[in-house]
């Protein structure tokens, strides 16, 4: 029904956006990723899925078409909802899930609030052909240097762990280290620099 969405960004939530267009307010529930890159005032060009039920229309966006394709073929997969994708896509990006599939490590996706180890193996396992025949790519990482990024979502992934452990929970430390280019940094990094966000 919606294939994208040009307006003005009139509100921001912690998991959803409000898209003016034309005096006409759109909301959108969003990934934690899509927030980071947008802001109020600002006009931008949403990509949408519209998710039909029996008792309700809701609306999900997405900052760019790899995202919005990451959270098709998320949801193509039974045990996966329009909630757990988009969880899914606030803890990994589309190119950090393919590395993530095309590598069969877990820890990026156990990331994400409601994935467990089973859905986690599953997302893997039925992921693999499929995002080898979507347009989403590796962001040009070589076999070393993918090896390289795997280890780095590993240090994100225990840096949440631990934080957990310390009574966070994921959306607080998403909020927290949202803008935060974590991909570089140790563990330990990312644990001082969202505790450090965190008791401001």
């Amino acid at each position: 029904m919606f294939s994208y969405l040009n307006g003005t960004i009139a509100e921001m939530g912690q998991n959803s956006i409000v898209v003016d267009v034309g005096g006409v307010g759109f909301f959108c529930t969003v990934s934690l990723n899509t927030l980071a890159k947008l802001k109020v005032g600002s006009v931008s060009r949403i990509y949408t899925h519209l998710n039909v039920r029996e008792d309700a229309m809701d609306l999900f966006g997405f900052y760019d078409k790899d995202e919005l394709e990451c959270f098709r073929l998320l949801t193509s997969i039974s045990g996966v909802g329009p909630k757990v994708a988009v969880s899914i896509l606030s803890a990994v990006t589309p190119s950090s899930l393919a590395l993530a599939v095309s590598t069969d490590d877990d820890k990026p996706i156990l990331a994400a609030s409601g994935v467990g180890k089973k859905l986690a193996g599953r997302i893997i396992l039925e992921l693999k052909d499929k995002i080898a025949k979507s347009s989403i790519e590796l962001s040009g990482f070589t076999q070393a240097s993918a090896g390289v990024k795997a280890m780095k979502s590993a240090a994100d992934s225990e840096a949440y762990e631990a934080l957990i452990a310390l009574g966070y929970n994921r959306e607080e430390i998403s909020m927290a280290l949202k803008g935060a280019d974590v991909s570089s940094m140790s563990t330990e990094d990312i644990i001082k620099l969202a505790l450090a966000r965190l008791m401001r």
